[in-house]
């Protein structure tokens, strides 16, 4: 596998060694089957995933060690029957050979479909027997440094579930720090209705024709648009980092879309999108029903729906796995189109937006002067 970096750096990642890591003690039979809840029912098809850098690890033994403690992550998934068979079968862990240095990886040249090759899996589609729940892979850099690229089956895990087992994880592995017991009980509070998930059109392989771009907001953007909405909002306080980032991408997406279609029937959406930000109703907007609605609704051609993604409390930038805290924490291409990702910069002032759109539309987006003036727009 190989990729430009720059037109003079090519980097090629090959694949040494794949194995399953079992756990350290088998699965008590009387967790053999993890019925799936109603929450994880309608997720998409794909993986969650994360990719961190490290200066640079073994990390096979704690992986074993912290696996009992997420035991349905070493089964496999039955899609027809909506459970997880957790039959020990394994973690799938895989060490690979980068041959270029760590930090022309975390530089602003670097692209995302660039990071899926330090990915273990595709992103996409993965409910089938043969789809391990948790993938890891350990690529090894010239320098020396790392990068863990992990995915980890949506039926069960989302980004915050897979943040707790990567905090679980990387307190094995200093030996030490508090020993985090999950319970897997969402099925007790969203009872399983064997539905078939949302179809978010996502499909094993990747779809070349969604880009993914990184805009990054630094602390002097922030620290500006949460005063300016502040005034404009009448707020007592502050709107936070991720409305702030939020309300600018969505408004500078909506301005786009028209700008593409040269239609003038955007300005109620605008509207309703700042009455929404300003009466700070986003906790209120995740309730199931509300986001089945929204999927149904993204799929006929007078809808057009952004999904917003906040990854920024989840602490990447804390993992140690005793080689000191990760020098940066990104992501990859995502096949989801219209969708947002917002993770914290490394020094938790400024934010990384990871957008993913139609290659037809992420120009218009790219153009747009408000986005372009309070961003640095890397990848691409």
């Amino acid at each position: 596998m190989g990729v430009n970096l720059k037109q003079e750096t090519v980097m090629k990642v090959n694949l040494v060694s794949k194995k399953l890591i079992k756990p350290c003690k088998p699965t008590p039979s009387h967790l053999r089957t993890y019925k799936i809840s109603l929450r994880d029912e309608v997720n998409p098809s794909m993986h969650v995933f994360r990719i961190l850098f490290y200066p640079s690890t073994s990390l096979e033994e704690s992986l074993s060690q912290v696996l009992p403690l997420f035991y349905p992550l070493v089964g496999r998934y039955y899609k027809d029957k909506h459970y997880v068979d957790c039959n020990d079968e394994g973690a799938e862990f895989s060490i690979a050979k980068v041959d270029c240095k760590l930090h022309q990886l975390s530089g602003p040249k670097v692209k995302p479909e660039q990071l899926n090759l330090l990915l273990p899996l595709e992103i996409g589609a993965a409910d089938e027997l043969t789809d391990p729940m948790l993938a890891v892979q350990i690529n090894k850099f010239q320098c020396g440094g790392l990068g863990i690229g992990i995915c980890s089956s949506h039926r069960i895990f989302d980004s915050c579930s897979q943040a707790i087992f990567l905090k679980a994880w990387s307190n094995v592995a200093i030996d030490g720090g508090l020993v985090i017991c999950p319970d897997f009980d969402s099925p007790t509070y969203f009872s399983p209705q064997n539905l078939d998930p949302i179809q978010y059109g996502v499909s094993r392989t990747r779809d070349t024709s969604i880009l993914t771009k990184r805009f990054v907001f630094d602390k002097n953007a922030i620290y500006m648009l949460r005063e300016r909405l502040s005034l404009e909002w009448k707020t007592e306080r502050p709107p936070s980092m991720v409305v702030v980032v939020s309300a600018v991408l969505t408004q500078a997406i909506l301005r786009s879309d028209k700008k593409k279609h040269d239609a003038q029937g955007y300005h109620p959406a605008i509207k309703d999108c700042e009455r929404i930000l300003s009466d700070r109703e986003f906790g209120r907007k995740v309730l199931i029903d509300s986001e089945f609605k929204a999927a149904q609704k993204s799929d006929s051609l007078d809808t057009k729906a952004t999904w917003i993604s906040d990854w920024s409390k989840f602490e990447e930038y804390e993992l140690d796995f005793g080689y000191g805290k990760p020098i940066w924490a990104g992501l990859a291409d995502v096949p989801l189109q219209d969708f947002i990702i917002l993770m914290n910069t490394k020094d938790s002032d400024g934010n990384e937006a990871w957008v993913s759109m139609h290659e037809s539309d992420m120009p218009y987006l790219e153009q747009d002067e408000d986005l372009r003036i309070l961003t640095t727009q890397l990848a691409g």
